[in-house]
């Protein structure tokens, strides 16, 4: 009788967990810069393109696709395994910006950015879930620091080098530099990542797919459409809530019966899961709407372009970075972390209240001071919460679990860029228009008119109608960080009841009992100082055991 020898183990030593992180990383900053890198090049491009009256849909085609694409990218890379997943979200990535930058028509372009958000929600996910495969919780906060970071440089980034390739190149450039960097990601992960392959035989829970993109796609168009091309009482978006409604519900219904849902319930029974995923998502509705209204007023109230007042923004990231640096140090030395969403909610309401004395007078390093403090507030919370969440899961469930907080954290988002921004525009065009009223003559003589400002006009333009201008958005946007602040105290209170569960000391891989094949590729296996956060593959059996839904 003949024995197989169970699969060899090897090391995974410092230099390859780095060069895997390498791949990651690239692969997170291509998905998050693509969400920015065209706002400053939208003009051109639509009229390029001929797409002017239609120009949403270059935003909308890549947040719809990449919504929907996380939770999937999720379960299936829990039910099949990682690797090739990731390698196919770059290559479909990396593809999709070569059809974009050589596309000739504008709906051959908003096609290619869809397949784009496809890839790029995969990147986003399996990036995080990835890193819970090799790297065990108590290490892993040094990862997740550099990961929560992209996504401050990439707000910043993205804006400036759209408008920087557009001003001196061409914006096809602004997907023409994601093909060399996804071809290096690629080649790294394809020669480093050495993740198991699984076998699945369980029925995969298609109907979960549609029915939650579905009700993704009704979510994404009310709030993009909302208040813009329909009002909100019009047939089109009371029909988009009702679609919504029903594909929730129905998805509810198929997720509990299920062989293998896309989005097992059992996770909203997990305290943990549930309290870290709500506060994500409320982090989302007050984060991305503050950042999506501050460069507006900056532009008018500094004079300068989008690009360059994004600039302005930088040490709201500064203080993101530096908080979310700092705690995740602590967090890798101590193991300890629910102090730090509390403060975090704390300095970020703070901030808030802050900004509801933003006037037309503030100066602009008050300003920026303000955003300093908004942004620490928030790196006290981002990848805090990401880490929290994957260690309250089995790491069967740690894609489902990431993804699925990910994706409420862009629900969040979503509705509240749509809510607070309708909020923001009415107060604005009311204020505008009392203002240019109140100042007709030097408005018709300088030719304004409310519904077509730009920076350089009010610039360009004498008090005391450039004073009434800046007002008027300062006195639109003030206001709206009131309507902010109770989201981040219902953080504030998540936070306080989130419990406290030990890091675990081990990579998923490991707590799963799973053997790393080995490619031929990168280190040897040697043996490391025992400080270094070196895995070892065992041959599998696993070390110990863990509730398939929950950790306490």
């Amino acid at each position: 009788m003949t024995t197989t020898a169970p699969p060899a183990p090897i090391v995974l030593t410092r230099r390859r967990i780095w060069l895997i992180f390498s791949a990651l990383l690239a692969g997170m900053l291509l998905s998050s810069l693509d969400q920015t890198i065209v706002s400053t090049a939208m003009p051109t491009i639509v009229g390029d393109l001929g797409g002017v009256a239609h120009m949403a849909w270059v935003t909308t085609a890549y947040l719809l696709a990449t919504t929907i694409a996380m939770p999937i990218y999720g379960k299936f890379g829990d039910i099949w395994g990682r690797r090739n997943l990731f390698l196919v979200a770059i290559a479909l990535f990396t593809l999709a910006s070569l059809g974009a930058a050589l596309a000739t028509g504008f709906w051959e372009f908003v096609t290619f950015r869809g397949i784009q958000g496809l890839g790029g929600g995969g990147l986003m996910i399996l990036s995080q879930a990835i890193i819970a495969d090799i790297v065990p919780a108590k290490e892993r906060g040094k990862y997740l620091a550099p990961m929560g970071a992209v996504f401050g440089i990439s707000a910043i980034g993205g804006p400036l080098l759209g408008g920087l390739f557009t001003d001196h190149l061409s914006w096809e450039w602004c997907f023409w530099i994601n093909i060399p960097v996804g071809i290096a990601a690629f080649a790294i992960a394809w020669r480093t990542l050495s993740l198991p392959s699984k076998r699945n035989t369980r029925k995969v829970d298609y109907l979960g797919v549609i029915l939650l993109s579905t009700a993704t796609t009704c979510l994404i168009l009310f709030t993009d459409w909302g208040g813009k091309q329909y009002a909100w009482t019009s047939p089109t978006i009371i029909g988009l809530v009702v679609a919504f409604a029903a594909a929730v519900a129905a998805f509810v219904v198929v997720e509990n019966r299920a062989e293998q849902p896309i989005i097992p319930m059992a996770l909203f029974r997990n305290r943990t899961f549930v309290l870290a995923t709500a506060i994500g998502l409320v982090l989302g509705l007050g984060m991305f709407s503050a950042l999506a209204f501050i460069p507006t007023f900056l532009q008018m109230a500094s004079g300068t372009s989008a690009s360059v007042s994004g600039l302005l923004t930088i040490p709201m990231i500064i203080g993101l970075i530096l908080t979310l640096t700092l705690s995740m140090r602590h967090i890798t030395r101590t193991g300890r972390y629910k102090i730090f969403p509390i403060v975090g909610a704390i300095v970020t309401a703070l901030g808030m209240l802050w900004l509801t004395t933003l006037a037309g007078t503030t100066p602009i390093w008050v300003i920026c001071t303000m955003l300093f403090v908004l942004g620490a507030g928030l790196g006290f919370i981002m990848q805090i919460i990401v880490l929290v969440v994957q260690n309250a899961v089995s790491p069967d469930d740690v894609g489902t679990a990431t993804s699925t907080n990910n994706y409420f954290r862009e629900v969040g988002a979503a509705l509240g860029v749509a809510v607070f921004g309708s909020i923001f525009t009415n107060r604005l065009v009311e204020n505008l228009t009392t203002a240019v009223t109140a100042n007709a003559a030097q408005a018709a003589a300088a030719g304004l008119d409310p519904a077509s400002l730009v920076p350089a006009q009010v610039k360009a333009a004498g008090d005391p109608l450039k004073t009434a201008i800046v007002d008027s958005y300062a006195d639109a946007l003030a206001p709206v960080f009131w309507y902010l602040i109770p989201a981040v105290l219902i953080a504030l209170v998540l936070a306080i009841f989130l419990p406290e569960i030990p890091l675990s000391d081990e990579a998923g891989m490991i707590a799963r009992g799973e053997a790393i094949a080995d490619t031929g590729q990168g280190d040897a296996p040697v043996a490391a100082p025992t400080d270094e956060p070196v895995l070892i593959a065992p041959t599998g059996t696993a070390h110990g055991s863990r509730d398939t839904t929950t950790r306490h």
